[in-house]
């Protein structure tokens, strides 16, 4: 296998899951349109919190979940870019993790809360096991 390909997972591992950042914007808008969301709330966003139906308001918070997550597995993905290992669980767990952020953010608005967990714990378990192949990669002999 190239470097390149062995490579491609932890780039669009990293790259997908910046996607999914970006995407978990997509409910929080439909909240705060359906909390009537003005030009004059821009001076203090987070005071119109109180004015989020119940689903808006999980989209905040998936939402700022979202970039706790990211900042976690973005090192991940660059140490596994540096590293480049090729452990078919280090690739799995790359090509996982944003996946499951998507359907984290989506059970955490809908209201799933045993699926929320589980995509939550689950994603938690790719970058750390990206951490783990990659730092194995750097050791190795």
């Amino acid at each position: 296998m190239s470097q390149a390909a062995t490579l491609a997972p932890y780039a669009w591992s990293l790259v997908l899951a910046g996607a999914v950042v970006v995407l978990s914007v997509v409910p929080l808008g439909a909240g705060r349109s359906k909390a009537d969301f003005t030009m004059a709330d821009m001076a203090a966003p987070r005071a119109m919190f109180d004015r989020l139906p119940a689903w808006g308001k999980r989209a905040s918070w998936a939402h700022q979940n979202s970039f706790e997550a990211f900042t976690l597995h973005a090192p991940a993905c660059l140490l596994c870019l540096i590293a480049g290992p090729t452990a078919p669980v280090a690739i799995a767990a790359a090509w996982l993790h944003p996946l499951l952020r998507l359907v984290y953010v989506g059970a955490y608005v809908g209201n799933v809360p045993p699926l929320r967990g589980m995509s939550w714990a689950a994603g938690l378990l790719c970058s750390g096991l990206l951490y783990v192949e990659g730092l194995k990669a750097v050791l190795a002999p």
